[in-house]
């Protein structure tokens, strides 16, 4: 029963942004703006309204306007379709969501450079500074003491560094392993960091991270630059001038072509995989909390009815993400190492 109220009220504390920011004057909750609104990233970190006085961290915006110059001040001068030195945030049309400005012709523009703190942004370092808060007293204690036995948190990370290093990197990579090794448990250990933290319903958790493509992009391009710098001379062979009849690579190398290709979709599926699998997961589960307050409007009865199986459904699919956020950090490091080896190949591996 203490583990069910734990829940409960980790349920209520998700549940209650949720009725605070989507609601209109009317008392409905407009689905579809919450949830993308939830999963687009922003110029602040919103808590909750409490009342009509919206509680949320206002962040620094840093731009370089086309005609402006340099500035630096609050997002809460852009708040509520407010205008500050001719920059706005525009909730419309292509650049919605982002700072703009206008042209000599009067149309919207994106300025020079914007270098603004965003939330998913703000996201990033807190998380990476909870993953090194984690991982510096393993590193200590090995610096102290390498054959000291690890208890606690430690020993469980020792546990995950070892099963990571032997059981997905060793096998894929091959004899140099400990070369790529460094990068792929910190590609695992980031990515679970920020998929646990993406699961947690209050500041400074809740941001939608790995279910953002910009970030999934960035870590897929770490493993396409890795996996093509280090490539062989075996791999490259492979590609250029695989060992197929000549009459597919010559005088249309239609087979070189297809390789070549499968360079770049090989970083696509590890970025579409990571970002679609978070954010759908983001998506159900607010989804399935703003189902209580949609149907408040049916009756005191099937309200009561339909709110316990939301409830139900919300921790479920909860434990279910948790589950999906070791399994996504998992595979893209499994992919990554798969990768990485097949680019490693040998000369006496390609013959044989």
């Amino acid at each position: 029963m203490k583990y069910i109220k734990y829940i409960l009220c980790l349920w209520a504390l998700l549940a209650l942004p949720v009725s605070a920011a989507g609601s209109g004057q009317d008392g409905e909750i407009n689905v579809k703006e919450l949830v993308f609104e939830h999963l687009a990233d922003a110029y602040e970190w919103h808590f909750c309204n409490i009342g009509d006085k919206e509680i949320a961290l206002h962040l620094p915006v840093i731009v370089i306007g086309r005609n402006s110059g340099f500035h630096v001040f609050s997002s809460a001068r852009l708040a509520h379709h407010a205008e500050w030195k001719g920059f706005y945030i525009t909730h419309e049309g292509e650049y919605a969501g982002k700072v703009v400005e206008r042209d000599d012709s009067g149309g919207e523009v994106r300025p020079l450079l914007d270098l603004s703190l965003t939330k998913n942004a703000l996201a990033l370092i807190i998380n990476s500074i909870v993953l090194l808060l984690f991982v510096l007293p393993l590193v200590n204690a090995y610096r102290k003491d390498p054959l000291m036995p690890s208890r606690g948190l430690k020993g469980a990370l020792e546990v995950v560094i070892t099963t990571v290093q032997d059981e997905v990197i060793k096998p894929c990579v091959g004899e140099d392993y400990r070369k790529f090794s460094p990068y792929l448990l910190t590609a695992f250990f980031f990515i679970l960091i920020n998929n646990l933290m993406g699961l947690v319903p209050f500041f400074p958790g809740g941001a939608n991270t790995t279910g953002n493509i910009a970030v999934t992009i960035v870590l897929a391009l770490c493993t396409f630059f890795t996996v093509n710098i280090f490539g062989t001379k075996e791999y490259w062979e492979e590609i250029l001038w695989p060992e197929v009849p000549i009459w597919l690579k010559v005088p249309v190398p239609l087979m070189p072509a297809i390789e070549l290709f499968g360079i770049f979709t090989k970083p696509f599926a590890l970025m579409i995989r990571l970002f679609a699998n978070i954010m759908a997961g983001h998506s159900i589960i607010l989804g399935l909390v703003c189902l209580i307050f949609v149907i408040t409007s049916m009756g005191a009865a099937i309200n009561a009815g339909l709110t316990v199986v939301s409830v139900l459904f919300t921790i479920f699919m909860n434990f279910v993400e948790i589950l999906i956020a070791f399994i996504q950090a998992y595979i893209f490091t499994l992919l990554s190492a798969v990768f990485i080896g097949a680019a490693r190949v040998k000369h006496s591996h390609h013959k044989k």
